[in-house]
């Protein structure tokens, strides 16, 4: 895993932790919800190319 890559889902994490605290202290939790929504999905479309380069090493060790 790249350094980049880790440190652009801290990015990612920071931000959307302090929106959500913001949008929160104004009373706007359902807006906070699809925030952290957001950044979850934003972190899993970053990390889609790792995870098939892992799944295939592991067809690649196991010959499946």
């Amino acid at each position: 895993m790249d350094v980049t890559l880790m440190l652009k889902i801290a990015g990612v994490g920071m931000l959307s932790g302090v929106l959500c605290q913001i949008l929160k202290s104004n009373g706007k939790e359902e807006q906070a919800g699809f925030v952290t929504l957001g950044g979850i999905i934003l972190v899993l479309l970053m990390l889609i190319g790792e995870i098939s380069a892992l799944i295939n090493t592991v067809r690649n060790t196991f010959g499946i």
